[in-house]
């Protein structure tokens, strides 16, 4: 069955991908990594020629150098069945809804993603915290080691002694 590009928009935006912007439906490069991946999406060049997944990752590399590991997460979360958008503001990568609340409710949580190894800055956490606590959200710092294993933390205080 063909369903039309206009049909298939509003059922990815419908389950959380995309944005509509006039004629035209905007994809975050994760997303875009995410359903090409699942072979769901197909991505071509200005010139219709076919983007490889890597050939699209290293887009994303030119304009963040933390797109690989935003990416790990981002999947990690939309395998666990979770709707996960764009985030906002500095230090917050992602906005994750509960499970079946993407389109009833705002996201409860916003996700801070961070690598083993790779130093953050103290004031950067406690940045993404109070934006969470002004937002009445909760912050989920996202830990991905080196072997790419990504754990979930909840962040709901910080005391500095």
């Amino acid at each position: 069955m063909k369903i039309s590009k206009e049909e298939a928009e509003r059922e990815l935006f419908e389950r959380g991908y995309g944005t509509p912007a006039g004629k035209t439906f905007l994809l975050g490069f994760h997303e875009a990594l995410y359903l090409q991946d699942k072979g769901i999406l197909r991505v071509e060049s200005s010139k219709h020629k076919e983007v490889s997944f890597r050939e699209l990752l290293k887009e994303y590399e030119s304009v963040d150098e933390n797109a690989w590991a935003k990416y790990l997460v981002y999947r990690d979360l939309r395998n666990r069945g979770y709707v996960v958008r764009e985030g906002f503001g500095k230090g917050i990568d992602f906005r994750l809804y509960e499970r079946g609340e993407y389109s009833k409710d705002t996201a409860k949580y916003l996700v801070l993603s961070v690598q083993e190894g790779k130093p953050m800055l103290l004031g950067d956490l406690v940045s993404a915290l109070k934006q969470c606590q002004s937002l009445k959200k909760e912050l989920v710092l996202a830990a991905m080691n080196r072997r790419g294993e990504i754990v979930y933390y909840f962040v709901s205080q910080f005391n500095v002694n």
